[in-house]
């Protein structure tokens, strides 16, 4: 697994194409499972919308899903553009459907919906740009989370009337499930039978697409067929590569925080860790991954999103410690985002073609940072973080050679900052610059630190990032 890892923590930024059927309704996530959740929002939303779903279903919603402005080519040239080293398919989300020419399973892209191979369109874009590509599987929650489509309402003019999820037409779709198990988790007693087709399709996956880069939506599920789908992956990826390993499989290490709910495996060395809308809150000794998204995974036309400003602190906070960030940026069901995303992705781009130096290729110094979220951050032992409060005080050290790199996470109102935690540096320091302006800081060390005075780099600049170079290799 060592191998691909060097590679994967060079690149330290990728997209996620969090992409499907589900993105039809444009009300966020979990589409496929709560509309079948009598009285929710999303329930509600779909009986005004749609219709009940005893009548119009999810297999109806799927054939709602045109995809007819996708351009992979030109979304790719954005995501490129931007700084991403990597990039994502969805492969297969919980509600079933394959976004693949799926061998193993009909309800698939192909065959149903857009009528398009989505994950091989997203890999050519991928190669056309030089990114490297992957694929996330959330398959094996399947059997349970999408058990709600056997339901029926309670109460009320449909009550006792059965959602279509009960026809045995479609069972294909639905699967052969109850509500008596529809825990958002792994299934408590999968049928056989879907495990053995959870294992025949990511196989399919992975040997039709070649990723480098696979994701799955939790642990290592399924005991010895995970295990195996695992081993596929890695064994598939060797033998393109003449027995080197550049593969990179990344899971979760979840059951601790839902002790009532089953996750699957997650052991140490067999896989990189995954933290879903998490930080860590130390640097790890192996490289590990952070997924997020600027809003809801699905997109949703009530959404607020991130800005650039909160992405970027974050992608530098994941580097700093030893990780890798993976960005959601939500496509509509046509395939195409909406101008605010346009203008986060060219705030984004903007600020890593001055400061990508600080990013890629870097290794975490000996501590992370310092200010008050570091502070904040030592002082709860290391336990995960959900969001960042930064201050100017804040900042993130990464290395590379014989450069130190400090980003501000949030551009100081003057032009001078304190560097407090560097001591260890002094007498060493060859040179002090900032990126973005072109002039020589001045610095000078005082009994507080590092000071640096420098020009605002122009423009709306969210984070400044100072280079300090060294008499010698960090």
């Amino acid at each position: 697994m060592r191998a691909f890892v060097s590679g994967f923590r060079d690149a330290k930024f990728g997209v996620w194409a969090y992409w499907g059927p589900q993105s039809v309704p444009m009300y966020g996530d979990w589409y496929a499972r709560s509309m079948y959740e009598e009285g929710s929002a999303c329930y509600r939303y779909h009986l005004e919308h749609y219709g009940h779903p005893s009548e119009f279903g999810y297999k109806d919603i799927i054939e709602l899903w045109k995809a007819e402005h996708f351009d992979p080519e030109y979304l790719m040239g954005l995501y490129h553009k931007m700084g991403a080293r990597f990039f994502v398919s969805m492969g297969v989300h919980h509600d079933n459907f394959d976004l693949w020419d799926s061998r193993y399973h009909s309800w698939n892209a192909v065959k149903h919906g857009p009528k398009r191979d989505i994950a091989g369109e997203w890999k050519r874009a991928a190669e056309k740009y030089g990114l490297r590509f992957g694929v996330s599987e959330h398959l094996e929650r399947s059997f349970s989370w999408f058990a709600t489509n056997k339901g029926a309402d309670k109460e009320g003019k449909w009550a006792g009337v059965p959602y279509d999820g009960n026809d045995p037409a479609f069972r294909e779709l639905y699967l052969d499930n109850s509500p008596a198990d529809c825990s958002c988790a792994y299934p408590l007693k999968p049928d056989p039978a879907f495990v053995r087709n959870f294992y025949l399709r990511i196989k399919d996956l992975v040997e039709r697409y070649d990723p480098d880069w696979l994701y799955t939506d939790g642990g290592i599920p399924f005991e010895e067929v995970g295990r195996a789908m695992a081993a596929n992956f890695y064994n598939h990826n060797m033998a393109r590569h003449n027995g080197k390993l550049e593969a990179v499989y990344c899971a979760k290490d979840i059951n601790h925080l839902y002790p009532e709910l089953y996750h699957g495996e997650y052991v140490e060395g067999t896989c990189l860790l995954d933290l879903e809308r998490t930080l860590s809150g130390e640097i790890r000794k192996e490289p590990w991954q952070t997924d997020t998204c600027i809003g809801n995974w699905f997109y949703d036309t009530a959404c607020t999103y991130r800005t650039a400003e909160t992405v970027l602190q974050q992608l530098v906070d994941v580097v700093s410690k030893n990780g890798t960030f993976l960005l959601s940026i939500p496509l509509r069901p046509d395939g195409t985002i909406d101008k605010k995303e346009e203008q986060i992705i060219a705030d984004i781009t903007a600020w890593m073609s001055v400061n990508g130096e600080a990013i890629y290729d870097t290794r975490p110094y000996e501590h992370y940072g310092e200010g008050p979220s570091a502070d904040a951050a030592d002082a709860a032992k290391g336990k995960l973080i959900q969001e960042l409060a930064c201050t100017e005080r804040d900042f993130r050290f990464t290395k590379k050679g014989r450069v130190l790199y400090a980003v501000c996470l949030k551009a100081p109102q003057t032009p001078q900052i304190l560097l407090r935690s560097l001591d260890c540096i002094r007498g060493r320091v060859e040179a002090v610059s900032v990126l973005g302006d072109a002039s020589c800081a001045e610095w000078h060390w005082e009994e507080g630190g590092l000071s640096v005075r420098y020009h605002l780099p122009e423009g709306k600049v969210p984070l400044h990032t100072v280079k300090i170079v060294l008499k010698n290799e960090i």
